[in-house]
C-alpha cells in the first residue's frame, strides 16, 4: 500500500533500474505523464466520453463517463489509486471502453476537492504531493466507499449505454483495492466481477478487513499483487485464496513479478508495461467470462 516503505522501495527500484540500464532512467523520472500512452485496443469500438456529476449522500461527485457510441455495454466502476482521478485514469477508462464496456471513472476525493488534486507528472515519491493527498484519504471510510459504491451502481444503471441486464464490473487500484471488494459485498445482486491491482490493506486484522467481505460476493475476482507487497505480506495471497475457496469464489490471485507498487497506471514512475498489460489481459478475461 501507499506509504513511506513504499516510497523508500520505489526511490529504491528506480535507482537500481538507472543502474542496470534497463530503462530510459529519465523517462522514469518525470513520470509517464509526459507521454501517457497505451498500448492499442484491438478492434476498438469508436468511444464517447463526458464529465458527469454523479449525486450521492454526501454531495456531487466529480467524474469521467465513457462508452461506446453505439449500443448497451457491461458497466464498469473504477477507482483510482491514491492519486485520484487524473488524465492518466481517464485513458484506462477510454481503453476499457473500446473493449466494450461503458465506464464511470470516480473522483474519491470529491467531498474534498474537485478532480484532479495533483498536478502533472506528480508522484507519491513527492513529499509535496503526499501532503497534499493523505488528508483526503484519511478521510474516507469503509463506509462512504459502500454509500459511494451504491451511487455509481445507481447512476450506471440509469444511462442508455448500460446493459441491466448483464452485471457490473469494477476496478480498483492501490487504496482502489479494497473499494472493489467492498462494492463487491454491498452489492453482490449486482457486481458480477471485482479487479484489484496492487490493492493496499485487502487482509488485516480488523475485524472488517475486506477479505472477510468475500462470504458477501457473488463476483469473480482477479487480485494483482505487486512484488514488493507480496515481500511484505506474503501470507495475505494464501489468506485470499483460502477464503475465496471456503466461499465457493472464483479468484484468480497472482503476484506479478518485478513489479513495484503502483505498477499498473501509465503516469506511475514505476510503471511496468510488460506486467500492466498482463494484468490488462487478465481483467478483461475475468470480464468477458463474468459479464458477458
Amino acid at each position: 500500500m501507499c506509504d513511506e516503505d513504499t516510497v523508500i522501495e520505489s526511490n529504491s527500484y528506480l535507482a537500481q533500474e538507472s543502474k542496470m540500464g534497463r530503462r530510459d532512467f529519465n523517462k522514469l523520472a518525470v513520470g509517464a505523464a509526459a507521454i501517457l500512452m497505451l498500448p492499442p485496443v484491438a478492434n476498438a469500438l469508436e468511444v464517447a466520453g463526458h464529465d458527469v456529476v454523479v449525486n450521492t449522500p454526501d454531495g456531487d461527485a466529480d467524474c469521467y463517463f465513457v462508452h461506446p457510441a453505439k449500443g448497451k455495454y457491461p458497466g464498469v466502476i473504477i477507482w483510482p489509486d491514491i492519486l485520484g482521478l487524473r488524465p492518466a485514469f481517464r485513458l484506462m477508462g477510454e481503453r476499457l471502453a473500446k473493449s466494450g464496456y461503458a465506464v464511470l471513472v470516480v473522483n474519491p476525493y470529491y467531498r474534498s476537492a474537485r478532480s484532479p488534486v495533483i498536478e502533472p507528472g506528480a508522484s507519491f515519491q513527492d513529499a509535496k504531493t503526499r501532503n497534499r493527498v493523505m488528508p483526503y484519504h484519511r478521510a474516507l471510510s469503509a463506509e462512504t466507499n459502500v454509500t459511494d459504491a451504491k451511487a455509481y451502481v445507481a447512476y450506471l444503471d440509469a444511462q442508455n449505454a448500460v446493459d441491466v441486464k448483464r452485471k457490473i464490473g469494477t476496478t480498483g487500484y492501490c487504496m482502489g483495492g479494497p473499494m472493489v471488494m467492498r462494492t463487491a459485498a454491498a452489492l453482490p445482486e449486482r457486481i458480477g466481477a471485482g479487479g484489484s491491482f496492487h490493492g493496499g490493506g485487502l487482509v488485516t486484522n480488523d475485524a472488517a478487513s475486506p477479505h472477510l467481505l468475500i462470504k458477501n460476493m457473488q463476483a469473480d475476482l482477479l487480485i494483482a499483487v505487486a512484488a514488493n507487497d507480496d515481500e511484505r505480506a506474503p501470507n495475505d495471497k494464501e489468506v485470499l485464496r483460502k477464503t475465496a475457496a471456503k466461499y465457493g469464489l472464483k479468484a484468480e490471485i497472482e503476484v506479478y513479478e518485478g513489479a513495484m507498487h503502483g505498477w499498473c497506471p501509465p503516469d506511475s514512475r514505476v510503471y511496468h508495461e510488460k506486467q500492466a498489460e498482463q494484468a490488462w489481459v487478465r481483467l478483461l478475461h475475468t470480464f468477458e467470462n463474468a459479464l458477458g
